[in-house]
C-alpha cells in the first residue's frame, strides 16, 4: 500500500489507481495520499483525469486496478456518510427553493427535518445567499445556484470535502468567499480536497498538492517543494557583468547590450540548482561588483504548472509523431 513516511493519518489514499475507457487511459497508476485536516490541491489541466479520480473515490466509477482508502475504508455507502461533494457539473432540482433543497439533502444524509432546515438556513447565510433562500433554483443566477450546490455539500458537516473545480463560474468576490469557507472548514478539522487548473487558488490555500496530466502524476509534495523544481532567478542592476559569479548559470541583460548613460544594466540571472541568492550577493561584494538593486524572484505555482504540463504535452506530441 502506498503511504508517505510521515506519521500523519491519511483521510484519503490512492494506491496505483488506473481507470480505462476502452483504449483510453483516463487515470494511469495514480498514487497519492491526503493527510487528515489538510487542504489538498488536486491540480491539472482540463482532461487530466481529476474528475474521473474523484468519481472513483465516491464509488461512482470503479478502478480497473489499484486501491482506494477513505479514512481506512473502501469506497462505498459506509464511507459516503462522511463525505461532502461538489461536482464540476452542477445539477439541482430547479423547482425547489434554495432552503428546501439544502434541507432535503440534509435529510438524505441522515439529519432530522428540523435540524436539516436550521443547518440549511445557516449555511445559505454563510455562503451569502441572503434574502434569496426562499427563491426557486430556476430563478437564481448561475453564481447563486452554485452557492446553493456548495451548501448541499456542506450540510452534513463532512470530514472529507471534495470540491471539483469549485471556483469555476464565480466572480472574484465570491471566489474569495469560497476560499474563506475552505479555510474555515479546515480549521474545524475537515480535510478539503479541491481540483483546479487555476494555480492562484492553490498558491493561497494548499498545504500539499498533486499535479497530474494525461492521467499521470507529475508532482506530489508541498507548494515550497513544487517551486524548488524550477531554478531561482534574480534581477539585479549593476555596472559589471554578473555572468561569472558562482551559482549563476545564465545572465541576460534586460535593457539590451547597451548600458545606460551611467553604465547601469539590469540583468536577469538564472541560478544553478541549490544555489542561494545570499551566496551571489556575497560574491558581488567580494568582487567589487557595485549594485543599484538586487531582487529575488521565486517561481510561482503557475510557472511550475506550465513547466511540467508543457513538458508532458511536448512528450505526448513526440510520442504521437
Amino acid at each position: 500500500m502506498y503511504r508517505r513516511a510521515e506519521t500523519a493519518l491519511s483521510a484519503l489514499i490512492l494506491d496505483r489507481v488506473t481507470k480505462r475507457f476502452g483504449d483510453f487511459t483516463a487515470v494511469d497508476a495514480l498514487s497519492f495520499d491526503v493527510p487528515e485536516g489538510s487542504i489538498f490541491g488536486f491540480l491539472g489541466p482540463n482532461g487530466a483525469g481529476k474528475t474521473t479520480s474523484l468519481r472513483m473515490v465516491l464509488d461512482l466509477l470503479r478502478p480497473d486496478s489499484g486501491e482506494i482508502e477513505i479514512a481506512g475504508r473502501k469506497p462505498g455507502r459506509a464511507a459516503l456518510a462522511g463525505i461532502g461533494y461538489l461536482p464540476e457539473e452542477r445539477g439541482l432540482y430547479k423547482r425547489m427553493s434554495a432552503v428546501e433543497l439544502v434541507t432535503y439533502f440534509g435529510m438524505l444524509k441522515g439529519l432530522h427535518k428540523a435540524a436539516a432546515r436550521t443547518e440549511a438556513a445557516a449555511l445559505l447565510d454563510l455562503v451569502g445567499l441572503g434574502v434569496s433562500t426562499a427563491r426557486r433554483i430556476d430563478r437564481l443566477s448561475k453564481g447563486l445556484a452554485q452557492k446553493v450546490q456548495l451548501a448541499t455539500a456542506l450540510i452534513n458537516r463532512p470530514k472529507l470535502l471534495l470540491l471539483d473545480e469549485p471556483f469555476s463560474g464565480l466572480d472574484p468576490v465570491n471566489q474569495h468567499v469560497l476560499e474563506e469557507i475552505i479555510l474555515d472548514r479546515a480549521r474545524d478539522g475537515a480535510t478539503v480536497v479541491f481540483s483546479t487548473h487555476v494555480m492562484q487558488h492553490a498558491e493561497r490555500l494548499c498545504q500539499r498538492l498533486v499535479l497530474i496530466a494525461r492521467g499521470r502524476k507529475l508532482f506530489d509534495g508541498t507548494p515550497v517543494e513544487a517551486r524548488r523544481t524550477l531554478p531561482g532567478h534574480l534581477v539585479l542592476t549593476t555596472r559589471g557583468d554578473p555572468a561569472a559569479l558562482p551559482g549563476v548559470i545564465e545572465a541576460v541583460a534586460l535593457s539590451g547590450n547597451c548600458p545606460s548613460e551611467e553604465g547601469w544594466v539590469r540583468w536577469r540571472i538564472t541560478l544553478a540548482p541549490g544555489a542561494q541568492p545570499e551566496t551571489v550577493l556575497e560574491a558581488c561584494f567580494a568582487r567589487g561588483l557595485v549594485l543599484r538593486s538586487f531582487d529575488r524572484q521565486e517561481p510561482s505555482l503557475h510557472d511550475v504548472f506550465m513547466h511540467l504540463v508543457g513538458g508532458e504535452t511536448a512528450e505526448s506530441r513526440r510520442a504521437a509523431a
